[in-house]
């Protein structure tokens, strides 16, 4: 067998914590393993709901103050949305989040505390830019972010621009605030770029952006969400662009992490030792006048305050007393997760280098939209990665493996060569079957949701406070903002503490 349906999670669970240790790849003091099984505490002064970086973080620094914490996470891992993937030969790449870039400051300050070291993208070479031709596709080299496809490159340059002014203005934290976030709240992206350009091939290639980034097309999310987002991807010094959301070098997908992304979360969770609790799901937060008690399925934990960090629509499924407040519970239920699956094709190098070409690339038909190099930091095998998302993963997610695997090649070899078509190993992991998850890779903002619900999204109720990177000011859906938030959510606690 050549390929994989199922990703070898052998970096996810509370054993591999302890492998990990024997190997002596974690560091930090000596602590535990998280528990899987076993009682639970009778009482802590906090507890986190969800092993994310953003939970994670959060428990950390209560620790670290000095104050007893406890880590709920449902799964029988920590990482959340970022998880890593043995492949055959021992390599690692990522099956979640993986890139980190410039103004990504705390992600990395944290990554380096741990000991986990970056490695820079590969894109030495031209990308391939697929354009659609009567007599089929044709592959255009170029550098940068935009193709120089001279039928769309003034109105994809144009837009860019508007854009960039658009989130130029936005405050980061009250997106809701802009005199024109009403207007700009009601319309969904994909209206606004119909409205902005006649040509249809903008609104195809806009969709190798949205479906990577969001997991969904433009018609999903507002326009007011999609200029916030650009926003966000800066820092308190730097305004954010829509290359540096979008490109490669000196932009979002800059690096990665040696070793894959998940080491981060996993070392968090061995400093942290039993103060993880793994397999067990809150199902019900009950608060009164002096604490809350939470109920799992290992146990209640009675705590002076709680942070949720867990994706919105699973805040959902909790049983409240008292009730959420109407509006946030508004708000939760307009802030769907997009539909995301990672595919992966690995070979015994990556040949495409000696092509002179980078391995990333676009499409606006096919199962392949965007591609990656993925190949680990060492080169030791070669790996395209492509993110299949929104009305692409409708399609292809839902075919057997054998018609996505040939279709998914064949979009690999579109871009970098019929070598494509004969990897040594394939792999896929569709987060929409993640029942923790059930999409990926960040929750989004439906038309009318920030504007009529949105400064709910960071008030604590009563003794309950917010993380996850979704409530993030900055680099909000991506590691960076999952720190943020976590760190916040910690501050607000601990004051009231």
């Amino acid at each position: 067998m050549t390929d994989s349906i199922s990703r070898r999670s052998v970096l996810g669970t509370a054993g591999a914590l302890g492998a990990l240790t024997a190997a002596g790849q974690l560091v930090g003091q000596p602590a535990e393993a998280a528990t899987s099984a076993g009682s639970l505490p009778r009482s802590v002064d906090v507890v986190v709901v969800g092993g994310g970086i953003s939970g994670l973080m959060a428990a950390r620094k209560v620790h670290q103050a000095g104050r007893s914490v406890l880590v709920l996470e449902a799964r029988d891992r920590v990482g959340g949305r970022v998880l890593n993937h043995e492949l055959r030969n021992g390599s690692v790449i990522e099956s979640g989040g993986a890139f980190v870039g410039p103004t990504q400051e705390h992600i990395k300050r944290l990554a380096k505390e741990l000991g986990v070291k970056t490695f820079k993208e590969y894109v030495q070479g031209n990308n391939i830019y697929v354009k659609q031709t009567p007599a089929g596709g044709q592959a255009i080299p170029y550098t940068g972010t935009i193709p120089p496809d001279p039928t769309i490159l003034p109105d994809a340059g144009q837009l860019q621009e508007r854009i960039d002014q658009m989130a130029s203005e936005i405050d980061v934290s009250a997106p809701w605030s802009h005199p024109k976030a009403e207007e700009w709240d009601s319309t969904s992206f994909d209206t606004w770029v119909r409205q902005q350009t006649a040509n249809p091939d903008v609104r195809d290639l806009l969709l190798c952006y949205t479906q990577a980034a969001f997991g969904a097309d433009g018609m999903d999310f507002s326009l007011l969400f999609l200029v916030w987002y650009i926003a966000c991807s800066g820092d308190e010094k730097h305004v954010g662009t829509f290359e540096r959301s979008s490109g490669t070098p000196d932009a979002a997908q800059d690096s990665r992490f040696v070793g894959g992304s998940q080491l981060v979360p996993l070392r968090m969770a061995h400093q942290l030792g039993k103060r993880v609790a793994l397999n067990a799901p809150v199902r019900r937060i009950r608060q009164d006048a002096s604490g809350v008690d939470v109920h799992t399925d290992r146990g209640t934990v009675r705590a002076k305050r709680v942070v949720v960090a867990c994706p919105p629509r699973f805040v959902l499924d909790i049983d409240w007393s008292p009730l959420l407040p109407p509006r946030r519970a508004q708000l939760l239920q307009r802030m769907p997760m997009g539909a995301l699956m990672k595919c992966d094709a690995v070979y015994d190098k990556p040949f495409w280098r000696e092509d002179g070409l980078s391995g990333s690339g676009l499409n606006t038909v096919g199962a392949v939209r965007t591609t990656f190099d993925n190949s680990p930091s060492d080169g030791s095998v070669g790996v395209l990665l492509s993110f299949v998302g929104g009305s692409t993963w409708s399609k292809y997610g839902n075919m057997s493996h054998a018609k996505r695997r040939k279709a998914v090649l064949e979009g690999f070899a579109a871009i970098v060569g019929e070598k494509a078509l004969h990897p040594i190993q394939y792999v896929e992991h569709d987060w929409t079957h993640e029942q923790w998850t059930q999409g990926s890779p960040v929750a989004l903002q439906v038309p009318g949701a920030i504007w009529y619900y949105g400064d709910t999204i960071r008030q604590p109720f009563r003794r309950v406070h917010w993380a996850g990177t979704e409530t993030s000011t900055y680099w909000a859906g991506y590691m960076d903002g999952a720190v943020r938030a976590g760190e916040r959510a910690a501050a607000e606690v601990l004051d009231l503490l």
